[in-house]
């Protein structure tokens, strides 16, 4: 059974509150997936901003538009600094996404790693090196180009 990380840095032209405002607010997170994702979100959020405990639903469509429920608990919070999801419910048999951002010249960098597991073993590294990895590195493809779109480009 594989086990796998991923690991993205983008440096945005912006405040560290500005990011954080940003990046700590479940309602934004639509906004940096891609559309073919069919990503909604469908837990009542009561809260604007994360915190340690808040538990996120979604429904998500990651493979043939299939939908399917995807439930992460936010486990670790440090305001301004970091957060970490973890999956609980969704398609992956193991999920943890740390997001860090920190202050830099001209603006803030921002360090996603994700370390994952997929399903089935054997069969889930098989499907990781055919088209999961790749799936993840255009979904951030995709995130750092909506940042961009948000923030602007680092010169």
């Amino acid at each position: 059974m594989g086990f796998y990380q991923l690991k993205q840095t983008q440096k945005i032209p912006a405040t560290i509150d500005k990011v954080w405002d940003f990046i700590s607010s479940p309602a934004n997170l639509k906004k940096i997936t891609p559309e073919h994702m069919g990503f909604d979100i469908t837990s009542d959020l009561h809260s604007s901003k994360m915190y340690a405990g808040m538990i996120i639903s979604y429904k998500v469509s990651p493979v043939l538009g299939i939908k399917m429920t995807w439930v992460t608990e936010i486990t670790q919070v440090k305001d301004k600094d970091y957060f970490v999801d973890e999956q609980r419910i969704g398609p992956y048999a193991m999920w943890h996404h740390e997001h860090k951002i920190e202050s830099i010249e001209g603006g803030v960098l921002m360090t996603d790693i994700v370390s994952y597991q997929p399903p089935m073993g054997f069969i889930g590294a098989m499907a990781n090196r055919l088209f999961i990895k790749n799936q993840l590195r255009r979904i951030f493809e995709f995130r750092t180009l909506a940042l961009e779109k948000i923030f602007g480009e680092m010169q």
